[in-house]
């Protein structure tokens, strides 16, 4: 694999040069000069900046980006004559795009001071690069565009860059997590007006912040569950036909247009089943008992507990027992007893509950509502099993039912 060597301007290059190879200083000086600015900027937001993109915060996952996509799809679902569409949009080296002269007209606008715009303009430009490939070293590129490979400022500034990337109409909502954005159109009727503006927008947006949109890679999922549907025509990006899809994967989680978790379940349990061979090894091999539980909750558990609280409660009972029977297996070669998923699965709601509660910021603090007793939540109305089995509707039953328990033992 050819080794990258980036390295800052000549006044450093001696520095560099004369110590042994391998261990050049600026690296190591350069994050802690970025852990240092990182936490400036975070001091200079706003509390409430860019609600729903969830990567690079505190208390946020993939969990909660997947949930507040199928919660606004959903609750929209519940009303007669209408559907929703979801763009899962892919860019091409996201990271590689930004232009820092944008970059810092946007951080101005936000409010940081001139020195600081202008520090991350000259960190961000005029960047010499070589590549080594064992004794051969290729001539230098300056760069001065996108954010640097391994950068502790990377992910903030790319979150700052597409801070605004919001939807121009409110039937409309714009999820991220990173550079993975989706856009989620609810429609009433047949008016696909606003969806389509808004992807035009999006176009539009991408092309004015040097974004690239693949459309080969962007896919498109329709949830459509009205007795006289019809499919709509397709979707358009700079002249290429946007693919419409079955099923989509977003986040390590497959989501399909009929709602239903079977593809998914099949997915954790064909990776997990996989998984289960290495642990047999390991217990042919006399390795303790305690590794051998280390082992299953680091390489099978995890597998199985992935997104957990998206996806266990939309399960049939013939799907969560193919899943237990999975921890059933793991419980015969490791020899001792193994959380259940169903108590992960609940653990796992109690804990985001809280996680939302006490954070006024999260997007989906406005969906727990306390009741006057100050102890229950009020519940989540809903008309069908897709809303009711959703992650909020059950988080709110559990935590509730919770509550009543600790209170009754009381």
């Amino acid at each position: 694999m050819p080794e990258v060597i980036p390295y800052h301007p000549d006044t450093q290059k001696v520095l560099i040069h004369s110590l042994p190879h391998g261990l050049p200083p600026t690296p190591v000086i350069t994050k802690c000069l970025e852990r240092l600015l990182l936490g400036h900027i975070k001091d200079s937001l706003p509390p409430i900046f860019v609600p729903h993109q969830f990567a690079y915060k505190a208390n946020r996952s993939t969990d909660d980006a997947i949930s507040i996509t199928l919660h606004t799809a959903l609750s929209h679902l519940e009303h007669r004559e209408t559907y929703a569409r979801m763009l899962f949009v892919d860019y091409s080296s996201a990271f590689n795009t930004i232009i820092p002269d944008i970059l810092v007209n946007k951080l101005s606008e936000l409010g940081l001071h001139l020195l600081t715009c202008s520090w991350i303009k000259d960190f961000l430009t005029n960047r010499p690069q070589t590549v080594k490939l064992d004794p051969h070293l290729s001539s230098t590129r300056t760069l001065s565009t996108g954010s640097t490979q391994g950068c502790v400022l990377s992910p903030l500034l790319y979150t700052l860059y597409t801070a605004d990337c919001r939807p121009a109409h409110t039937s409309n909502t714009v999820v991220m997590f990173a550079d993975d954005t989706t856009v989620v159109g609810l429609i009433s009727g047949d008016d696909k007006t606003a969806y389509r503006d808004e992807v035009l927008k999006l176009s539009r947006w991408c092309q004015a912040n040097n974004l690239i949109l693949n459309t080969t890679k962007t896919k498109e999922i329709i949830l459509d569950f009205r007795k006289n549907r019809t499919d709509p025509p397709p979707l358009y990006i700079d002249g290429n036909c946007v693919e419409r899809v079955h099923s989509f994967t977003l986040l390590g989680t497959t989501i399909s247009a009929d709602l239903t978790w079977s593809n998914n379940t099949m997915t954790v349990i064909r990776k997990a089943q996989q998984r289960l061979h290495f642990l047999r090894k390991l217990r042919r091999n006399e390795v303790s008992q305690e590794l051998l539980v280390t082992f299953y909750r680091s390489t099978i558990e995890s597998i199985l507990s992935y997104g957990i609280t998206v996806w266990f409660s939309h399960c049939t009972e013939a799907e969560r027992q193919s899943l237990q029977r999975v921890v059933k297996t793991a419980q015969r070669i490791i020899g001792c007893p193994l959380p259940s998923l169903k108590d992960i699965y609940q653990s796992r709601c109690l804990s985001r509950v809280t996680s939302i509660t006490t954070n006024s910021t999260h997007s989906a603090f406005p969906l727990f509502e306390l009741l006057p007793s100050g102890r229950r939540y009020r519940s989540i109305r809903t008309r069908t099993n897709r809303l009711r089995n959703s992650f909020f509707p059950q988080a709110i039953i559990i935590r509730n039912a919770h509550t009543s328990t600790n209170h009754t033992s009381l």
